[in-house]
């Protein structure tokens, strides 16, 4: 046993000085440049894109790792937390969604198709999660956490995302519903009845499969503590679902949709490969009005892009805060590999499957899209796979010890 394990856990005082300095200054001028190049909306984005980083960083908040314990021994903790911020996600959103405004400002949610290319994009997504170590948001804001690995995970992400916008003709050709919203369809009322209804289901689930294993409720493992833990971290997971729910909010305030993440990184890639002469302008996907705009526009235009830029610089200043940022350059060749493997994966998933554990799950349900229960149905599947596939690659599957032994 170890000895944080046997005594009440010490407290960290410690900082890194010099990645707060940075994380700092960057964060204060990009809001600025934004401000007087762009506008105040898209600068209160990017704080809210900071924001969001602190939140999943101080929280270690990971839809990865809460899925790959529960499928591999049996600890639900996490998931019942997601379960908790989709009921208040949708008690905030459906009436606004319903109402089509929030604040004088109109307002949609993020409705997508659901059919073949969600099926087979959130399966390879939820193989990608646990090969690549992270989901979207997972690999933003460890990548701002000083995670070397996570960087080619990253790199790959990317790859994936913008192969896959090639192939979309093909994938959305096959068979699929129309977007269907269950708050247009049922009604707020039954649509919220339902919802909670599920997510009671789910949490239920994850209890009796932590009992039946465990013999009771495992309590989550401490993290060492620092002086002032709202601050520095670490955080409750349960506050840092909330404030991911509020954060998610502001988001619809301020730009009129849901938050995301991955339709930056396929921005991202198809501006460099048209920089590298591959004429990305000429794909069916960058030819609509709405993607050949973004790919002409500068990045600062980009609402995603300035949220992500955000979350890499938040989770960099909360890891300073917590004296964690300590980047690690010496990766073994299977973690290397499976990054790889795992980065193409989600990147190519996400656009087949129109979003990632962000845009299709937690926007996506919240949002009232069927498409969002197809895709969470589809990635734990895909998970599960992953989970098993990770020892291959050298990665831990981690375990507690069943109750009494």
């Amino acid at each position: 046993m170890s000895d944080t394990a046997a005594s009440p856990l010490r407290l960290r005082t410690a900082i890194n000085p010099k990645p707060l300095g940075v994380a700092l200054l960057l964060i204060v001028l990009g809001a600025w440049y934004l401000a007087l190049t762009v506008g105040a909306t898209q600068s209160a984005l990017y704080v809210v894109g900071a924001l969001l980083g602190i939140t999943l960083y101080h929280a270690a908040f990971g839809f990865t790792s809460a899925w790959r314990v529960f499928i591999a021994d049996g600890r639900g903790d996490g998931l019942r937390v997601q379960m908790l911020m989709l009921a208040v996600g949708v008690a905030l959103f459906f009436p606004a969604l319903s109402a089509g405004s929030l604040f004088g400002t109109p307002v949609a949610g993020l409705v997508s198709p659901a059919g073949t290319s969600v099926i087979f994009g959130a399966f390879i997504f939820g193989i990608g999660m646990q090969l690549g170590g992270g989901c979207a948001s997972g690999t933003l804001y460890t990548v701002g956490g000083g995670s070397t690995r996570m960087l080619i995970t990253l790199a790959a992400f990317i790859v994936g995302s913008v192969i896959g916008t090639a192939h979309m003709p093909f994938w959305t050709a096959l068979p699929q519903l129309k977007p269907i919203s269950l708050v247009t369809s049922l009604g707020l009322v039954p649509a919220l009845a339902l919802n909670w209804i599920v997510f009671a289901l789910i949490a239920g689930i994850t209890v009796l499969v932590e009992k039946r294993r465990h013999g009771k409720l495992v309590a989550t493992p401490l993290r060492p503590a620092q002086a002032s833990p709202w601050l520095h971290g670490p955080w409750p997971l349960v506050a840092g679902a909330i404030a991911l729910v509020v954060l998610n909010f502001a988001t619809l305030a301020l730009s009129g949709k849901p938050w995301g993440v991955t339709s930056a990184f396929a921005l991202w890639g198809a501006k460099a490969a048209s920089v590298v002469g591959i004429d990305t302008a000429s794909w069916a996907y960058w030819s609509t009005k709405a993607n050949a705009a973004a790919l002409a526009a500068p990045l600062t235009q980009d609402k995603t892009s300035v949220m992500d830029i955000g979350i890499v610089l938040g989770a960099m200043l909360a890891a300073a805060l917590a004296g964690r940022y300590a980047p690690v350059w010496r990766i073994p060749r299977r973690s290397i590999i499976a990054a790889v493997v795992g980065g193409l994966l989600l990147g190519y998933g996400a656009r087949l499957a129109y979003g990632c554990n962000i845009g299709a799950y937690f926007s996506g349900i919240i949002s009232g899209s069927l498409h969002g229960w197809l895709w969470l149905v589809c990635a734990f599947v895909g998970n599960v796979v992953g989970t098993r596939l990770r020892p291959w690659f050298g990665l831990e599957v981690e375990r507690v010890k069943p109750s009494g032994c």
